[in-house]
């Protein structure tokens, strides 16, 4: 009888952990993965194969010998001094829903890959996260910055394009897309990540989902393409169901590179040869180690990915807000810095909220040297 007891004890807690489980990964934060037509949509892709979206080179997680755990432990238990500044970031208030200064492109960088883009009477917003965290939860993962959440998201009014590159938390953050996205006019993304979108509530017609080398035209004078990208998605356990992309956005006198996340690969080069030159290319210069390093750029690989792209003017972004690798915390800045140097690229690094400007004002002060 007493065996009996514990055995039906055992189930019931098994049973318990299962329903758990499952209520938990089934709250909204999590999206949903793509159905009906979106999914026969992505499974027609060239780069769908054996059940997942695929990169155009071969682009493992880890480097051969290397473990998930290996990967794991080193995060979680190697002591990695320096991973946050000790003090708040220097921030510029800045203009979010005035109207630009200026005839050429503004950008302001809020940390991370987070920027609102002024040009043609538009505003741009991309990848916005305004969380404490980069994660489901915020009792979860590395904490923001100080200083780096001045900014809030319901600030943000109407604006008129919303860009997502991919579906990682760091980029597409449940919290701030419900404060933001009511007002949009626009959302472009991936294909796929509007299947997050529609289940938070967004109308289908105000999203736009692109494939690889699809433009999308918006306001009669603005063009948004998206173009590959070496990543990965997904926000629970099944990856690459939907695109991870970065984006071209040509106007009539102007083009930028819209990085989002990606690994150093030959198609920085085509890209560049397609649609540079570009007046200023946004790419990733923080998060790496060489534990993964298919999927995130070393810092002298953004410099050489802004030389392929015929980039005028390299921003350096993905830094400066959360630590989500071991390097310590402004050591990306310092390394790009270094290697713009070396190849002769010029490069802005404005303090996070200060408002740069196209050919007109490119800040490259050394604000993360302070003491």
């Amino acid at each position: 009888m007493v065996l009996f007891l514990i055995e039906m004890i055992a189930v019931y807690i098994v049973l318990f952990l299962v329903v758990m489980f499952f209520i938990i990964t089934n709250i909204p934060v999590f999206g949903r993965l793509p159905k009906d037509l979106r999914l026969e949509k992505i499974h027609q892709l060239p780069n769908y194969k054996d059940g997942a979206l695929q990169n155009q080179s071969i682009t493992p997680m880890q480097p051969e010998g290397v473990s998930f755990l290996k990967v794991l432990n080193a995060f979680l238990f190697e002591k990695h001094p320096n991973k946050a500044p000790d003090k708040a970031l220097p921030f510029i208030a800045p203009n979010l829903n005035g109207k630009p200064k200026s005839d050429a492109p503004e950008i302001i960088w809020f940390g991370h890959s987070s920027y609102l883009i002024k040009v043609e009477g538009l505003r741009i917003l991309v990848d916005p996260i305004f969380s404490k965290t980069p994660s489901p939860f915020s009792f979860i993962g590395s904490k923001a910055f100080l200083g780096t959440d001045v900014v809030k998201a319901e600030e943000f009014k109407n604006i008129d394009i919303l860009i997502i590159t991919h579906d990682h938390y760091d980029h597409l953050d449940y919290n701030s897309i419900l404060k933001i996205a009511l007002q949009v006019k626009t959302i472009v993304t991936s294909l796929g990540v509007g299947e997050h979108l529609e289940k938070w509530g967004i109308k289908a017609d105000k999203i736009n989902e692109l494939r690889w080398n699809e433009s999308l035209t918006l306001f009669n004078s603005l063009v948004l393409t998206a173009v590959p990208a070496r990543h990965f998605t997904g926000r629970k356990f099944k990856r690459n169901q939907t695109l991870w992309s970065a984006f071209v956005l040509s106007t009539a006198k102007y083009k930028l590179f819209l990085g989002g996340d990606s690994g150093y690969d030959t198609h920085f080069a085509k890209i560049g040869e397609e649609f540079g030159p570009f007046d200023l290319a946004l790419l990733e210069c923080g998060q790496y180690n060489a534990y993964w390093p298919y999927i995130h750029m070393f810092p002298e690989e953004t410099v050489q990915a802004a030389i392929d792209l015929k980039a005028k003017v390299l921003m350096p972004v993905h830094w400066g807000k959360f630590s989500l690798a071991m390097h310590p915390w402004n050591e990306p800045i310092k390394r790009v810095v270094l290697a713009a140097a070396a190849k002769q690229l010029p490069l802005v690094t404005p303090k996070l909220g200060e408002t740069i400007i196209i050919t007109e004002y490119l800040p490259t002060e050394n604000w993360w040297l302070e003491e």
